[in-house]
């Protein structure tokens, strides 16, 4: 979008699971996390179900680049969220009573473990956008990372915190508040994902003259000989079993317009 807006306060019923330290899913849940369902919201909101949670991130208001989806009013039982701007960070309305985790820090939620890291959403160290938060958890036995907006190249000290996810989503629409393309790439090459779905790029969902992002295509022209599946659906089902045993892959999900 090329006006931005921040939702003045956090909503009254934003609230945080007790701290606990990234681990295993307690064993009463890892019996059944045999796979995890993945259904892409449109641009960066997508609802992970899986070992008997469903985890909604980055519910949006339909604005700019997000104005042809849909508002993403799906039931969860918790909602994680990489910022506070309308195409991020939108809980209000949500059905249901879900928790949200809206900052940065390690939290447990229903034996399963979840951090959020702290990357700028510009590249001015956070000046222009603020804090973008990073989510990462297991669901379903398999490793998940949210990069949110992240638009600053990622440190060691992040990729520490981030370890090697199995599934990645990788904004890659550049725009003032998201990795280019190229840093997208750099980001992916240093993280190692197994798979990566991209996020926040432009789509026929965008109001033209509100809409600063590329399409996927300028990235995956840039990724020429990446294996690249265009899966023809808003949803993909992971298992551990049945991840790249090696190299990254690509996968673009289609909006169900």
């Amino acid at each position: 979008m090329k006006r931005r807006q921040f939702i003045q306060s956090a909503a009254a019923g934003l609230a945080t699971a007790g701290l606990g330290a990234i681990g295993k899913v307690s064993p009463g849940l890892a019996q059944g996390a045999e796979s995890l369902s993945v259904r892409w919201l449109g641009h960066s909101c997508f609802l992970f179900s899986g070992t008997g949670l469903r985890i909604l991130v980055n519910p949006f208001r339909p604005i700019g680049c997000t104005a042809g989806y849909r508002a993403p009013q799906v039931e969860a039982d918790l909602v994680l969220i990489s910022s506070r701007l309308l195409d991020e960070g939108v809980v209000d309305g949500l059905p249901g009573n879900p928790r949200v985790l809206f900052e940065p820090g390690v939290f447990e939620f229903r034996g399963l473990q979840l951090q959020g890291i702290r990357t700028p959403h510009d590249d001015l160290g956070g000046r222009r956008f603020g804090t973008n938060v990073v989510w990462r958890w297991r669901q379903g036995g398999v490793n998940v990372l949210h990069l949110g907006g992240a638009a600053a190249p990622i440190t060691t000290e992040q990729q520490i915190l981030m370890g090697r996810p199995d599934v990645a989503m990788v904004p890659i629409g550049n725009g003032p508040k998201v990795f280019t393309p190229e840093e997208a790439q750099a980001a992916i090459q240093r993280l190692n994902p197994k798979i990566v779905i991209p996020t926040q790029y432009r789509t026929q969902a965008a109001d033209a003259a509100n809409c600063d992002i590329l399409p996927i295509d300028n990235f995956l022209n840039l990724v020429q000989g990446a294996t690249v599946r265009r899966v023809g659906s808003d949803s993909v089902t992971l298992r551990s079993g049945n991840l790249p045993a090696e190299g990254t892959e690509i996968q673009v999900l289609s909006y169900a317009f």
